[in-house]
Parts: structure tokens; C-alpha cells; sequence
């Protein structure tokens, strides 16, 4: 017995077939552009100790009623359409980053997408087809492409509550297609009521909750935030037993980066890289250690990395901010 057990061990040192899982999804969210990418634009990846990258397509709709959805046209950036997505994904897993295929919706004018709501059944019927063509496609495309996990919508409120049959039907339609994980990326304040987790593997969350009402807020300040937020997740977890993803997290480097983090208004130019550390490092000391929490993608992450960010930046990228470093370190800790 003991010599199969070692004969076990050494074959599997010889063909790689026993390597353990990551402890912690390390991830950044890739946001998708114009061009192909290369390795140039993996390696400050590399550097951050990141070993997952979400993959971002879109499709778009004209307001929060119309019911077509538009995706993988010509008019669409390369990083947003089925091309682009299998140029990304390739070069991401060539150099051993995992990848979350993230189809999501853009509605024209930058409008919240967890309004959208049809005016009528017939629309409801054409939307729902029209979405499940989105991300059957893509479905299918995370299958040929080995990637795995993916996330079925992202902040789609009241879709998911007032149309809660139609996710069940489709996602058993992307399980005869798609053997890998599955999530949806709920916003904060819609995860808890989101009708389908118990079909899912991962409790999507993008977790921009607010954690302090403070200018500049300290760590301390944020872990206090985080209690109660933190015990109601960890509550669901154990409930569904299932581990919470955080399909997005992230702050802003501005005064009040904690009170509000989903705001982007570019209209606060308060720039604040130390309140972005601070309540980075409290959501890193709040979650990363928890058995029942799988980790996260960073909001969000650029291919152009020598050209973005910097310390004069006061949006949501920690390229070439003194947030970087302390992501590096915490990622490194649990890869």
C-alpha cells in the first residue's frame, strides 16, 4: 500500500496531472480594446501574482426597454466580440492565467443595467431570446476553449427577479454545453434575493459595498464597515453550501472612495491613492483568509499598462498607483 501511494505521487510529479488548485482566485477583470494582445501585455499581470483574468465581451442594447440585444458585430471593439475573445483567452492561458468568460451588456448612454424591464410580454419574449443567443454563444465558446468558469449575467436585478423561470431554463441549457463552473455577478444590495444561486457554483457578488462614510478612510474604519455585510454572506454561503465569489471588487483612488464604491461620476476628482490602499487592504483583510470565499477580479485592468492609471488618476485601475503593491503582496500570499 505504502508503495502505490508512492508510485502515485511520482507519477504525478512526472505528468503534472495532481497539481493543486489555486487557494484564491487572484483575478483581474481585462477590459477588452481595440487591438490584439500579446505578451507584453501579460506580463505586469505576471508581475501582480494575479492567476485568473475575467474576459469581457458585450453585447448592447439601444435604452433599458428595447428588447434586442446587439453583440459581435463589426462595429465592436476586437476585445469585445467572439474573435477577440478567442485571441484574449489563448495568449491569457498561455501564460498559465486562468479565465472567467464575463458576457455582459452595455446600454446606450452608460444606463444601469439592473433597470432593464420590457414593456410588454412579447418584448420580455424577444429580449429573453435575444440575451440566451448572447450567451449561448459564448457558453459554447467557454467550452472550446477550455475556460473554467462562467458568469451568465452581471447586475441584471430586476431580469433576474421578474423572469426567475427563464435563468432556470437557461442555465440548464448551458449545462448541455458548458462543463465548467457557473456564476452570476449580482450587485451588492440585489444578491441576496437573486432566485437561481442553488443552480449555480459560485455566489457571484460585485462587491461594492459601502463600508465608510469618511473622507479618508482608515482600515479600521472599513473592517468596522464590513461586519454585518460579512456574517450575511457568510450566512448565505453556508446555507447554499457554496463559496462567494466577488465576480467584481475594487475601489477608486478619491476622497470617499469607501462611502460610494460604485460610483464613477467623473465629476470627483478628489484624488486620494491612500483611501484606495486603505480600503483595498480592509476588504483583503475582511475576506482573502476565509475558507468559505473564493476570491475575486479586480475593477478593472488595462492592456496598455505603462500608459494608464498613476497617481495623478482618481478612477478605478490600481496600474502604476501605490495600490498595486499591496495587491502584489496580498496575491502573492494566497496563490
Amino acid at each position: 500500500m505504502k508503495f502505490c501511494k508512492c508510485l502515485t505521487v511520482l507519477i504525478c510529479l512526472i505528468v503534472g496531472s495532481c497539481r493543486s488548485q489555486p487557494d484564491k482566485i487572484n483575478g483581474v477583470s481585462f477590459v477588452s480594446s481595440r487591438e490584439a494582445i500579446d505578451a507584453q501585455h501579460i506580463r505586469p499581470i505576471l508581475d501582480l501574482n494575479a492567476n485568473y483574468s475575467a474576459v469581457m465581451p458585450f453585447g448592447f442594447i439601444r435604452d433599458l426597454q428595447h428588447p434586442e440585444l446587439i453583440f459581435n458585430t463589426e462595429r465592436q471593439w476586437f476585445g469585445e466580440r467572439v474573435e477577440g475573445v478567442k485571441q484574449y483567452v489563448k495568449v491569457l492561458q498561455d501564460h498559465q492565467i486562468q479565465v472567467m468568460l464575463k458576457p455582459q451588456i452595455w446600454v446606450r448612454r452608460g444606463e444601469f443595467t439592473g433597470q432593464i424591464t420590457m414593456a410588454n410580454e412579447a418584448d420580455w419574449k424577444t429580449f429573453e431570446a435575444s440575451y440566451s443567443k448572447f450567451i449561448l454563444t459564448y457558453a459554447e465558446l467557454a467550452e472550446q476553449l477550455n475556460v473554467p468558469v462562467f458568469c451568465i449575467g452581471t447586475e441584471l436585478k430586476n431580469f433576474t427577479h421578474d423572469r426567475p423561470q427563464f435563468w432556470e431554463d437557461l442555465i440548464s441549457k448551458i449545462r448541455r454545453i458548458y462543463k465548467g463552473k457557473l456564476t452570476y455577478a449580482a450587485n451588492w444590495n440585489e444578491y441576496a434575493t437573486v432566485p437561481f444561486w442553488s443552480s449555480l457554483d459560485y455566489v457571484g457578488i460585485d462587491a461594492y459595498f459601502p463600508v465608510s462614510d469618511k473622507k479618508m478612510p482608515t482600515v479600521e474604519d472599513c473592517l468596522s464597515g464590513w461586519g454585518k455585510y460579512k456574517m450575511d454572506m457568510k450566512g448565505l454561503s453556508q446555507k447554499l453550501n457554496k463559496p462567494i465569489l466577488f465576480t467584481e471588487y475594487g475601489y477608486r483612488s478619491v476622497d470617499y472612495s469607501g462611502k460610494a464604491p460604485w460610483n464613477s461620476d467623473r465629476d470627483m476628482k478628489g484624488v486620494n491613492l491612500q483611501a484606495q490602499c486603505n480600503a483595498t487592504e480592509a476588504l483583503f483583510k475582511t475576506f482573502w483568509n476565509e475558507p468559505w470565499f473564493a476570491g475575486g477580479f479586480l475593477w478593472k485592468w488595462f492592456h496598455n499598462h505603462d500608459k494608464v492609471g498613476g497617481e495623478n488618476n482618481t478612477m478605478f485601475t490600481p496600474q502604476n498607483k501605490p495600490v498595486q503593491a499591496l495587491i502584489k503582496k496580498q496575491y502573492r500570499l494566497n496563490g
